[in-house]
């Protein structure tokens, strides 16, 4: 598998150096800093959606949890109900 590796430094000095080409030395601290913003965004985002996802299934498992409660509870009032009728 050619793709299974990840990107080395000949890889990355050719990126470079096609971004150099392409954009000229005196845009890229704009792209730069364009890109480090764009990446700190990306970063947010997916630090508040694995927040939520995490608060959504601490939400399910309580509510999970009273769930599996209540039959106990249930049944435990059904065993106090039946021992009173029984006397």
């Amino acid at each position: 598998m050619p793709f299974a590796r990840g990107i080395g430094a000949p890889e990355l000095i050719i990126i470079l150096v096609v971004v150099l080409v392409l954009f000229g030395p005196k845009q890229l601290p704009k792209l730069g800093k364009m890109f480090g913003k764009t990446v700190k965004e990306v970063r947010e985002g997916m630090d508040s959606f694995n927040d939520e996802m995490k608060n959504e299934s601490d939400k399910k498992a309580e509510e999970t949890a009273s769930v599996e409660e209540t039959p106990a509870a249930a049944k435990e009032a059904d065993a106090s109900d039946s021992s009173k009728e029984a006397k």
